[in-house]
Order: C-alpha cells, then structure tokens, then sequence
C-alpha cells in the first residue's frame, strides 16, 4: 500500500519469521507488522524486527499487543527499526502506549544509493 509517498508492506506477526515473505525488490520503503508475539518469545521478536529491516535496507515497524488471555502473556515491544537496525522508537515494556518518531525518505534513499545491497539479491521465485 502507498501512503504520503511511503510504500509500504503489510505482513502479520507470524511473517516475521519468514524473510522470504519479505524480500524487498525495490518496491516498498517501510515493513508493518501487527503482531500477537508472546512474552516468551520476545528475544527473537527484537531480533528479527531488526534483521528485517537490515536485510531490507527499509524502517520496520513492529505493533505487538500488551496485557493477557487465558493461555499466554504479552509483553509489548513495539517499536520503530531503521535501515541500520537501530531502534528509532521503542514503547516500554508491559505498557500500553502509543510511540512514534519522525522518519526521513531522503536518508533512506541516500543509504540505498550508497550501499546499494538490495541490487544484488538473487533472483526466486516463491511457489505457493
């Protein structure tokens, strides 16, 4: 989807775990991922956040869900990731809380113009 001149791709919690499902061709400027990501799985949660966003050269921005249901216990995290894989912004942990920051097109483009990674990728294709 397009929005303000961001293009951006839509996934779910689960799709972090497949970089495949990701892969950046030149075609999106910003990863959102909404997510129900427990607790006890909240290291790869930060982990992988920040390798799609590297591996991407794009912003990732994590939405994870807070509070309880009757099975399992969720912590949070949601956060901003630049094309560094720094966070950019970070919500508190077990807090309900809104965060943002400000995000630059211009520093993105001029980090892909210089390392250009992404025009390296090999070429695949996805058999569903």
């Amino acid at each position: 989807m397009e929005w303000q001149g961001w293009r951006i791709l839509l996934q779910v919690c689960y799709d972090l775990r497949f970089p495949v499902f990701s892969r950046n061709r030149g075609d999106y400027d910003l990863i959102l991922y909404v997510a129900n990501w427990p607790t006890v799985r909240i290291h790869p949660w930060n982990t992988l956040l920040q390798a799609r966003a590297i591996e991407n050269g794009c912003y990732v921005a994590g939405v994870n869900r807070t509070g309880d249901d009757p099975f399992v216990s969720y912590s949070g995290g949601t956060a901003l990731i630049d094309f560094k894989g720094e966070a950019a912004a970070q919500a508190r942990w077990n807090t309900e809380e809104a965060v943002w920051c400000e995000v630059d097109k211009d520093t993105l483009t001029e980090f892909r113009n210089k390392f250009p990674a992404l025009n390296d990728a090999d070429d695949f294709i996805l058999h569903l």
